[in-house]
């Protein structure tokens, strides 16, 4: 991997973050339109390597001759350690390793990543950032780690300072949504994930969706719920988040996708939920404050009580093949999936947005025909605007 040119991309971080600021910024970063500060010199990293003993990792020590600390990496950190004071966590801030060392997933015999870790941070919200010298590759990074106490979990581990800054500043994007250079590369590549979904490459359209989300594209995420459901993924993250209030799109909640295909699917899901004390996802969605989904949901449920039919498994052509299948077969699931391998040539999107037929998986008959390596094969197949 390239090392990271952090001159320009800091730049670009900086005039987001000021163009975004929901606070009144510092002045000086207004001004200078840098989070930064003046580059350290190697004679302070040289002093700082010896004060701690060893040499620092590439990649932070680059960061260094480039800014000499920073403001605000992320959304919970607002100031990072410089060359004059980093230091060992076990000395500045011991009881970390004292609250927290039992989390660590950690197999080495020489204490644990707190323990052996460098603080790289200064002020953050009950969290802190360090780098591991006791976990180095190659090239010789040092794993870095960030660790916030109200998360309640272990500390997230990255092979390098650089990911870790690229984590934070993806954080930043997900929470401030700030609009430019950034934003339009990832619409660009979340638009060319759509179409290789529909060209048949699901799995390199996944990844880059998964990256996409978080930098917190919605977009990416109503595509990657569709993928995920026939990629055999175990999370359902995407789909769980689609019918909340802090995400659903405007207009999102009328669209076909969503009452079509999705919401028919949230309410299957619902109805075979066994797990005694656990909320279906849909439950979970109606306990958040969106009259909307509540609406929708009602009336839904009301035309299941009046025995009307509430979904169609797509377009008219897909919807009635299946739909003959499913009276004739749906008792046996290999026939069963042997005619909807068939009709499938006849499956087209609802919507732009819409890359796989989340609608069969509605119905338990058309699901249990529909194993995984059936599922996998139905998404690796060009379909829509791509056949």
């Amino acid at each position: 991997m390239p090392a990271m040119e952090w001159r320009p991309w800091l730049t670009r971080w900086s005039d987001e973050w000021v163009r975004s600021a929901d606070t009144e910024p510092d002045p000086e970063v207004v001004r200078t339109r840098w989070l930064g500060f003046a580059p350290a010199g190697e004679q302070a990293i040289a002093e700082a390597e010896a004060r701690i003993g060893l040499r620092l990792p590439p990649s932070y020590r680059e960061f260094l001759l480039t800014t000499d600390g920073w403001r605000d990496a992320g959304i919970f950190v607002w100031r990072m350690r410089d060359t004059s004071d980093i230091g060992w966590l076990r000395d500045l801030e011991p009881f970390w390793d004292d609250d927290w060392a039992e989390l660590c997933e950690d197999d080495r015999q020489e204490g644990t990543c707190l323990s052996r870790g460098l603080l790289i941070s200064r002020e953050a919200d009950a969290g802190i950032l360090y780098l591991d010298p006791g976990d180095v590759d190659d090239s010789g990074e040092w794993a870095a780690y960030s660790l916030f106490s109200w998360r309640a979990e272990p500390p997230e581990r990255f092979p390098s300072f650089t990911a870790l800054m690229e984590d934070l500043y993806a954080e930043f994007h997900q929470m401030r949504k700030p609009e430019g250079e950034t934003r339009d590369s990832w619409d660009a590549k979340v638009e060319q994930a759509r179409l290789d979904a529909l060209a048949g490459d699901a799995v390199g359209a996944d990844a880059v969706l998964a990256e996409a989300e978080e930098f917190g594209l919605e977009r990416a995420t109503v595509l990657r719920a569709q993928l995920q459901l026939f990629l055999d993924r175990s999370s359902g993250h995407s789909l769980g988040r689609l019918p909340f209030p802090d995400f659903v799109p405007e207009g999102f909640l009328a669209d076909p996708l969503f009452t079509e295909e999705f919401l028919p699917l949230l309410f299957a899901q619902h109805a075979e939920s066994s797990i005694p004390d656990r909320n279906s996802q849909l439950q979970f969605a109606m306990n958040g404050n969106n009259p909307d989904l509540h609406l929708l949901v009602a009336e839904y449920q009301a035309r299941l009580h009046r025995g009307e039919r509430c979904m169609t498994y797509g377009n008219p052509e897909f919807d009635a093949l299946v739909r003959d299948a499913v009276d004739e077969h749906g008792a046996d699931p290999d026939a069963l999936w042997r005619n909807i391998d068939a009709a499938f040539a006849h499956w087209r999107p609802r919507t732009p947005d819409h890359i796989a037929p989340v609608a069969l998986l509605a119905d338990p008959a058309v699901a249990a025909a529909l194993t995984p390596e059936r599922r996998q094969n139905l998404l690796s197949r060009p379909r829509g605007d791509r056949r």
